[in-house]
This record gives C-alpha cells, sequence and structure tokens, in this order.
C-alpha cells in the first residue's frame, strides 16, 4: 500500500555573499512553495554558520531547516527546485516517518 503522507525534514544552504533580502526573499519562495503543497509547515532559520567543508569556495553559509508534512511527490519537486535556484549551494531532504 502506498504511503499517503509523510513528515519530511529540507534542510538547505544558502550561499553566504546573497545580501539579506536577498537571503530573505529565498526563504519566503520556499516557505510559500511548501505551504502551497504541504500541511503543517514550519521554518526554522538557524542563520550564517561555518561549513564542515568548502563549498564553491565558501566556508560560511546561511541554514534554514524546514519541515513539513506531504505527499511523496512533492519533497522530488523541491528537491528538483533548490538544484536549480541560484543561490542554494547545499539542500537535503529526509522522509522522517511515515504518518
Amino acid at each position: 500500500m502506498a504511503k499517503l503522507n509523510a513528515n519530511y525534514e529540507a534542510l538547505y544552504i544558502i550561499d553566504p555573499r546573497k545580501n539579506e533580502e536577498d537571503t530573505a526573499a529565498l526563504v519566503e519562495k520556499f516557505k510559500t512553495l511548501a505551504e502551497a503543497h504541504a500541511t503543517q509547515c514550519e521554518v526554522d532559520e538557524w542563520g550564517k554558520r561555518h561549513l564542515a567543508y568548502p563549498i564553491q569556495d565558501q566556508n560560511d553559509g546561511y541554514y534554514v531547516l524546514m519541515t513539513f508534512v506531504s505527499e511523496p511527490a512533492f519533497p522530488a519537486e523541491l528537491d528538483r527546485i533548490f538544484r536549480i535556484t541560484d543561490g542554494v549551494i547545499r539542500s537535503i531532504i529526509v522522509c522522517k516517518d511515515e504518518k
């Protein structure tokens, strides 16, 4: 039987060279997208932190954790959007558990 909804966590890192307005716009873009396709959407901005290793010659990044409940098709689309968005240097989406 296919699962209907599941809890997901999406962690993404925004390029620290973006100014505050651009960073806030990206966070709002992904939050709006998640609210349109998922439920129980929560966004936790961790802020600028040091990376464990350099990514694209950057040692810092702006971390954002987003949790939501959705059908399995939405995280795949969200991952695709993370990969094609300028300013997102890394992202990962994890299924926490079925609901």
